[in-house]
């Protein structure tokens, strides 16, 4: 055997060790894939229902809101009865009330200044002096 063949069978030993090397992390990465694409076929298939379900509950919420909508609009007609009864009541019942108030008003004071006009004059009272005054008087 020459140096040359004993370099080629060395190179070709080392050529098969790295090939082995590499095919290591290769079947790893190979079991890798092929485990992803068992979980996304998994996803895949329990995402059906989840699908289902969410339908059923955008049906649910659909029919719930038809339903808020009729509350919401019975509400706005309460008020709409309501503004219109306020001003009618203000129409019918406000000018008269004020008037009766207005007239208790002016009775009241007419009485007060009757009261004033009748009664008898106030005596002036004299103010008393003060100690300080005195003290220094005597």
């Amino acid at each position: 055997m020459s140096v040359g063949q004993i370099a080629a069978i060395v190179a070709a030993v080392a050529f098969v060790i790295l090939v082995l090397l590499l095919a290591i992390p290769l079947i790893k990465l190979g079991r890798t894939l092929d485990e992803a694409t068992i979980a996304i076929r998994k996803t895949h298939e329990g995402s059906a229902p989840l699908l289902d379900d969410a339908q059923v509950t955008l049906t649910t919420v659909n029919t719930q809101l038809e339903r808020v909508d009729g509350v919401t609009a019975s509400a706005q007609a309460v008020a709409a009865n309501t503004r219109a009864l306020s001003s009618l009541f203000t129409a019918t019942l406000g000018g008269p009330l004020v008037k009766a108030a207005a007239l208790s008003y002016g009775l009241r004071k007419a009485s007060q200044n009757r009261k004033l006009k009748n009664a008898p004059p106030a005596k002036a009272k004299r103010s008393k002096p003060s100690s300080s005054k005195r003290s220094a008087r005597g």
